[in-house]
């Protein structure tokens, strides 16, 4: 790519976007809302709505800077994972967007159960496929032509083109990137397959922007769009560069941990599941520990305070197991497990020391967790979230984890997909799977 690349991001919180160069550097970035909507649900309008806004505050801000938006020569969108719409032809809504968050599925769920394998990912009452059932039911006038996730609409919406998705907004509706195909049961459970879209891995270039959309933010009509990925691989991909061994841990309110491995590795009653990505697998699991735990007990400028009186070079004595409530997905699925946060030490910044090192031997055991089911030994590990700012957590995590750690220059989504279709570059249309349901 000798351009510039456009990313999209449709986050949990809000539209965000980002322009970067042929060398990775972030060139300008834009923000917008979303508008109201009921919980769990949202008007996929509202999202189109939304990234116009958005587009158009980014191409102001690169006017401001002097460069030209009809030097974008990549777009990718990014969507939340799970949420999804169906759509007419015209890629009108015809029902509300169902979100990630959404649940109470059972019946849907239970329909389900009586065909799929009993380990696959669109199992239980808030899985993907259980959504798209909804929202079939839904569409009582038959009227839906495409099943689009939350990326696939508005990359769609862009290209005037309705009908794909990517390996990874797909895989937890059930898409296999394995064999590149949709299970053949979902007729059993009622679904229309006809709805599914043709699938592509992540950042595969698809058809230019549509004509009326370029000329009206001033973009080039040769532009590709490319297909997107989720919100948090996008994250990934902002954080670390793409190359096997390398991986992120999030320390957010909880912890998330991904690992970019040779090998596929789907194991569902641990809580690892992968995405395609490249040539590799982004592995992946998230536990309940986190962040969230040391707020709990600590403001802000307390945790800075104390941070300063613990010594990381020193192992802490105790083996806590921080948790909010009772529950944990992994490195152990157990959803009675009991937070182990005693005996408290009279001393706070001992009681934030033991917190800090259990936590880093929870991430630890993730990752080890991660190599006895054939995943790599990280060979880097990059960290992104409000954690990675405590440079006494980050040195007990080094010594626990017995790895050099760097924090990531960037984490936001809108970098990562610019810079997936950046390195995917700026090919021929992509032909996608072709397996029948």
């Amino acid at each position: 790519m000798k351009g510039l690349a456009l990313g999209i991001d449709l986050g949990t919180s809000g539209i965000r976007s980002a322009v970067i160069d042929s060398g990775g550097t972030v060139l300008s970035m834009a923000r917008a809302a979303y508008g109201p909507h009921a919980a769990g649900r949202s008007d996929a309008d509202a999202w189109w709505t939304g990234v116009q806004a958005c587009l158009a505050a980014q191409i102001d801000y690169l006017g401001a800077k002097g460069i030209d938006q009809r030097r974008i020569e990549c777009v990718g969108v990014d969507g939340t994972s799970g949420s999804m719409v169906l759509t007419d032809a015209g890629l009108n809504p015809v029902t509300q967007a169902l979100m990630y968050s959404s649940s109470g599925f059972e019946a849907e769920a239970e329909i389900i159960a009586a065909h799929a394998p009993d380990t696959h990912i669109t199992r239980g009452a808030g899985s993907a496929l259980a959504r798209a059932l909804r929202l079939q039911s839904e569409d009582t006038e038959g009227r839906a032509v495409h099943l689009l996730h939350q990326a696939d609409f508005i990359a769609a919406k862009l290209m005037g083109i309705g009908g794909h998705s990517d390996h990874n907004n797909a895989l937890k509706t059930g898409f296999d990137p394995g064999t590149g195909c949709w299970p053949d049961w979902f007729a059993d459970v009622g679904l229309r397959t006809d709805l599914l879209p043709a699938v592509v891995p992540a950042g595969t270039p698809l058809n230019p922007i549509a004509r009326e959309t370029a000329a009206r933010f001033g973009l080039s009509p040769g532009a590709m769009v490319h297909a997107g990925t989720t919100d948090s691989i996008a994250a990934f991909l902002a954080c670390a560069p793409m190359e096997l061994g390398v991986a992120v841990t999030s320390l957010g309110t909880t912890l998330a941990v991904k690992l970019l491995s040779d090998r596929r590795i789907d194991a569902p009653a641990l809580g690892l599941y992968s995405h395609r990505l490249g040539s590799g697998w982004l592995v992946g699991g998230a536990s309940n520990t986190g962040g969230g735990v040391l707020r709990d007990f600590f403001t802000v400028d307390e945790l800075a305070a104390l941070s300063q009186r613990i010594d990381p070079a020193v192992p802490s004595r105790l083996d806590y197991y921080p948790l909010r409530r009772p529950g944990e997905r992994f490195p152990v699925n157990d959803p009675t497990l009991a937070p182990r946060m005693t005996p408290r030490p009279v001393d706070d910044a001992g009681f934030l020391h033991e917190l800090l090192e259990g936590i880093a031997r929870i991430e630890r055991r993730c990752y080890e967790a991660m190599t006895e089911q054939g995943a790599p030994w990280p060979t880097r590990i990059f960290t992104a979230g409000g954690g990675g700012a405590n440079a006494v957590w980050t040195a007990i995590r080094s010594r626990v984890l017995g790895l050099p750690l760097a924090s990531a220059e960037a984490s936001e989504a809108a970098v990562g997909v610019a810079l997936l279709v950046a390195t995917i570059g700026t090919g021929s249309t992509a032909a996608a799977s072709n397996c029948e349901t």
